[in-house]
């Protein structure tokens, strides 16, 4: 970035600056992760306030150095409805710190944006139309699933990391298993060290969430109880740590609106 300039993006953090400005860190379709400086937008009737996280800005920057500043902003979408249900804000702000783990300064991202915009107006839906709490935790997962594939970091769904035979869990048979190496990836049979054993069923239920839409029955009910999408949270989460080095915080927010199940989620390496 040079000179003045447009630039839209979203809003992933914010810190304070000074006595009154802001920190903010955007995630832009060209740019990738930009710091820009918003000169009085901790001022309650600053212009400048609607720099917060998940806003949507169109905004004019300039200014010599390495940290520009905002001129002006002009609000193309909030998500602040997110805040009225606490496991909608718990997700939206866990996939924000995801973008922020996959997205380099300086360097876009194909796609980032765009998905997280689009998990976001999911979430926006939960809380408008006031919709279970289990669809934010699917929607977390699979917007993790999402942003790791397009950062580089998919999960390897496709074949046994040992002997490469195809990934095709038969459904019905319950003996059968799956087990996560962070380091190799999925290896068929329960494997002694895994960090997690999936089931046929929690494994085809992973591979569909590279899909756009979300796995659901022909009623309309999302696939899965809540205890299996806490243990696809966990097998994203262990992912995350072995890949990038460590997981958003913000997922041991949205466990504990399901603090009912997690208890039963055990330590991660049984079926």
């Amino acid at each position: 970035m040079s000179g003045e300039q447009r630039l839209e993006g979203l809003v992933l953090r914010s810190t304070p600056l000074g006595e009154s400005d802001r920190l903010i860190t955007v995630l832009s379709v060209n740019e990738g992760l930009v710091r820009l400086a918003v000169p009085g937008a901790r001022r309650p009737k600053s212009s400048m306030a609607a720099a917060v996280p998940l806003a949507l800005l169109n905004l004019q920057v300039g200014g010599r150095g390495d940290l520009k500043r905002v001129r002006q902003l002009r609000v193309e979408r909030n998500f602040a409805a997110l805040a009225e249900r606490l496991e909608s804000l718990a997700a939206a702000q866990g996939l924000a710190e995801q973008a922020l783990l996959l997205v380099p300064s300086g360097a876009a991202v194909e796609g980032v944006l765009e998905d997280l915009l689009l998990q976001l107006g999911r979430l926006e839906l939960v809380v408008k139309e006031r919709q279970d709490s289990l669809e934010a935790l699917a929607i977390a997962v699979q917007g993790m699933v999402h942003l790791l594939a397009l950062g580089g970091y998919a999960l390897p769904l496709a074949c046994c990391a040992r002997s490469g035979a195809p990934l095709e869990p038969p459904l019905g048979n319950w003996e059968w298993r799956c087990s996560l190496l962070p380091g190799e990836g999925f290896v068929i049979g329960a494997v002694a060290g895994a960090q997690l054993v999936l089931n046929a069923s929690e494994l085809a239920l992973l591979q569909r969430l590279l899909r756009p839409a979300l796995p659901r029955r022909r009623d309309g009910e999302l696939m899965g109880p809540v205890l299996v999408w806490l243990r696809l949270l966990q097998l994203v989460e262990l992912w995350n740590r072995e890949h990038l080095g460590r997981s958003p915080r913000s997922w041991r927010l949205l466990r504990q609106c399901f603090s009912g199940e997690s208890h039963n989620l055990g330590d991660g390496a049984s079926s």
